[in-house]
């Protein structure tokens, strides 16, 4: 079970290599073993197969893993065109239709795009192509990735930003 929770996080990893490069780390969509399978013309499509512990006490996907695939599928779809310009989530809408659970995945569009501001939509489907959950989502373009990734993690410890 190990060796197969570690093929997927490599999958997942060398997927995301495709989008920004081996300076795009997100290790915790790397521990879901989120693959991005399309990332282009602002649509994006990721693909999920949610793990045991990735359930709720009813045993289906749990709701905040189901938001950060919705989260990071809009995210995705707003770099679509511009691989090296990160993205910061500014507000997301998120509906629940019905439970997910088995391998799910999740389209991403961006609707429209300002010099600053991405403006997208995601929905997940399963495997049988229902709907299981759809977010909006409003998203802020950042200069430059990794001098910014710099600055949140430096704001995040507490540490002074220069």
């Amino acid at each position: 079970m190990a060796e197969d929770a570690q093929l997927a996080a490599d999958k997942a990893a060398a997927s995301w290599r495709t989008l920004g490069g081996d300076g795009l780390q997100i290790p915790f969509v790397v521990h879901l073993g989120f693959s991005l399978d399309a990332c282009a013309e602002g649509h994006s499509e990721i693909s999920y197969a949610p793990l045991p512990e990735h359930h709720n006490s009813l045993g289906v996907t749990h709701g905040g893993a189901i938001m950060t695939l919705l989260d990071v599928s809009m995210a995705t779809a707003a770099r679509s065109d511009t691989p090296g310009q990160g993205v910061v989530t500014i507000e997301m809408k998120t509906s629940f239709m019905q439970a997910a659970s088995g391998p799910l995945t999740a389209r991403g569009q961006l609707l429209h795009r300002t010099a600053t501001l991405a403006f997208t939509q995601s929905t997940i489907y399963d495997a049988k192509g229902r709907a299981c959950a759809m977010a909006v989502g409003t998203f802020k373009y950042l200069k430059e990735v990794a001098r910014s990734a710099t600055l949140l993690q430096r704001a995040a410890s507490g540490a002074s930003p220069e």
